[in-house]
């Protein structure tokens, strides 16, 4: 079996599915008919109520990084990285050295 992608749904489709869940009291019937998974139909409405967004777009993906570092913090970040890998390269050739040697015994 090969892998199962989440499928895409839209905004609108969401908001019917809602409809169709409150038009019949009940949201595993709705969920029953359009073939979707009953927790997807609590989990759009739980979004209807509170007056979040059905469009499942993340606020990365509108452009806005939610958790944008700061020029100091980035390179402060990528100074360590850095350092850990020259780090991790040390060791490789130190045991590339050791074991290219282990032959000539």
């Amino acid at each position: 079996m090969g892998v199962q992608h989440p499928r895409k749904y839209t905004p609108e489709f969401k908001r019917q599915a809602v409809a169709l869940a409150q038009e019949l009291g009940s949201a595993p019937k709705a969920a029953e008919r359009l073939g979707v998974p009953e927790s997807n139909i609590h989990n759009w409405r739980e979004k209807l109520k509170s007056g979040g967004s059905l469009s499942g777009a993340s606020a990365d993906a509108a452009g806005k990084n939610v958790n944008a570092e700061s020029p100091e913090e980035e390179l402060k970040r990528l100074r360590r990285e850095n350092q850990q890998l020259q780090k991790a390269n040390y060791i490789l050739k130190q045991a590339a050295a050791f074991f290219s040697q282990d032959h000539l015994k």
